[in-house]
């Protein structure tokens, strides 16, 4: 296992003849020099003008002479630093080389004896390198030595050394150690280290190693002793089967309890094959969890498209419905439209055909709402153009729309707002129809003679229509779901021909919210529209 290179392959001997080249060359500069001087000495006998320029071209020359071989002499000096430096290190891993380990340990003994201190030194050895070098080849065996060689210095400190003895051999040297037990940690840890997963390409390695070790004093006192007692060590760990350590020294093994120490573990490496296969199965994994992922969305999209489907159908049967309920109101008021074309002078019929159309008016008002009650969701969100409202205007028409369901009961309306009520955003036609069914709901339940109040707030930037009574008012256990969609069955929830429910949609089509509140039965309600300001209006107040 300790071959070493022939001496002319080695890196000093490839130094030697760099510098020997060096130095030839030194002696021809220093020659020419000579050369030169020798002829300034003659020129000094004889001077005259020709010899002047020959003096002064000769005194160029040496200049020049004399900056180059300045130049060559720093550049030498470089490169043989250069040449010392890589003499001394591995040249596939860069780590210390024998002669420069076989320096370091030489001054870590000398400063340990005269310290009284101890140091440790561990030979390493792969284990089953040989099948890895033969199998996958030499270029993968010498990734994994450099992968080897960083592990084993990921877990000693500076002051230590990390060398590469020769073939897959490594030495190592702990300057100082306190006791036996700290080497055996450090052995440990480069057990563990060397255990983890090696990639090299896209190949996984698992490798192990025998580690022996020898003590400075106990096992020797000089460098080649502690070597070859550390080799010693390290087969009697191979031949417990590998990936493990040993000392030199059985006392010292026993104290330190070898049992605990990592179990032999034969590397196994896993073929470009195997390796192709495990990649193809996780791939095939990730492949069919996307495609259930994406069949589930598939399903769910279906489901989408068919509920889509569905209320699409549901729309289409209502518009039907609307067509055809609006048939019947239509149908008088075409009539009385005739009877006025064949009988324009007819003042009986002339009186008595605007109360027809007016009743048929009111019949289309409540079917449409009735209609709209009991519509599919979202259809109160249909046409909702939001336009600015007079919100006077909107109020004295609700007012009026409601003011037969109050007189009939001999109710009294009363009335709230500020004079100059702001306009507001929304739909007019649609908000008269809120109103008036709300005040038709308090008439509704309320007793004869009582008084309906209607009011009107601005609040920063919000006007919040109120209609208030004291009549049957709503339980504190009902009034949570005053607005659910199932809420007909509880009492006052559905009121005047039109869920409260679809009030609130109609309210929020318009960018606003209605609330209910009551302080329990007998004890009246307030039902509260609360609608935007038109922007204009609003960023006129805050200018």
């Amino acid at each position: 296992m300790n071959n070493l290179p022939p001496d002319d392959e080695l890196p000093g001997a490839s130094a030697g003849a760099t510098a020997a080249q060096f130095e030839a060359h030194t002696r021809a500069l220093k020659a020419e020099l000579t050369r030169l001087q020798r002829e300034l000495d003659d020129l000094k006998h004889g001077f005259n003008a020709t010899q002047a320029a020959d003096l002064l071209e000769a005194n160029e020359n040496l200049v020049l002479a004399a900056l180059q071989a300045e130049a060559i002499a720093e550049s030498a000096t470089l490169t043989l630093d250069e040449l010392a430096r890589n003499s001394q290190r591995d040249p596939l891993t860069g780590t210390p080389n024998r002669g420069l380990m076989n320096d370091r340990l030489d001054s870590a003994i000398t400063l340990a004896r005269r310290r009284g201190t101890h140091i440790a030194v561990l030979f390493v050895d792969l284990d089953y390198f040989k099948p890895i070098n033969d199998t996958l080849g030499h270029p993968v065996g010498d990734a994994v030595l450099c992968q080897v060689a960083r592990r084993l210095e990921s877990v000693v400190r500076d002051s230590d050394t990390v060398s590469r003895y020769g073939g897959d051999e490594f030495l190592v040297l702990l300057a100082e150690v306190n006791q036996a037990s700290d080497a055996a940690q450090i052995a440990a840890k480069m057990l563990a280290s060397l255990g983890e997963p090696c990639h090299v390409g896209d190949l996984l390695l698992r490798l192990s190693a025998s580690i022996g070790i020898s003590l400075f004093p106990q096992d020797g006192e000089d460098v080649a002793t502690l070597i070859d007692r550390a080799d010693v060590a390290m087969y009697r760990a191979k031949r417990e089967g590998g990936g493990c350590f040993d000392f030199h020294r059985e006392d010292i093994a026993r104290a330190v309890g070898l049992e605990a120490r990592v179990g032999p573990v034969q590397p196994l490496p896993i073929s470009h094959r195997e390796f192709v296969l495990a990649e193809r199965e996780m791939h095939v994994r990730n492949l069919r969890e996307a495609n259930e992922n994406l069949t589930l969305a598939l399903l769910a999209a279906q489901a989408l498209d068919e509920q889509a489907d569905q209320m699409r159908s549901q729309q289409i049967r209502f518009l039907a419905m609307v067509a055809e309920n609006l048939r019947k109101p239509l149908q008088p008021i075409r009539t009385a439209a005739e009877m006025l074309s064949r009988a324009p002078n007819d003042e009986a019929l002339r009186a008595r055909l605007p109360a027809i159309i007016k009743r048929q008016v009111r019949r289309m008002s409540r079917l449409v709402d009735d209609l709209v009650a009991a519509g599919p969701p979202g259809a109160a969100d249909v046409m909702c153009e939001l336009r600015r409202i007079d919100l006077m205007a909107v109020l004295g028409e609700a007012s009026d729309q409601a003011r037969r369901a109050l007189d009939g009961r001999r109710q009294r309306l009363v009335t709230s707002w500020p004079a100059d009520l702001p306009p507001v955003r929304g739909q007019a036609v649609r908000l008269i129809g809120i109103i008036a069914r709300l005040l038709e709901n308090a008439s509704s339940h309320s007793a004869d003679g009582s008084e309906i109040r209607l009011s009107v707030d601005i609040v920063d930037g919000w006007a919040h229509i109120t209609v208030s009574d004291d009549g049957a008012g709503i339980a504190a256990d009902a009034l949570p779901a005053i607005f659910a969609a199932a809420a007909s069955s509880v009492p006052s929830a559905r009121r005047s021909g039109m869920a409260l429910h679809r009030l609130r949609d109609l309210v929020e089509a318009q960018g606003g919210s209605l609330c209910a509140s009551s302080a329990g039965p007998g004890l009246g309600s307030r039902f509260s529209i609360s609608l935007p300001q038109d922007a204009q209006v609003v960023d006129e107040a805050n200018g």
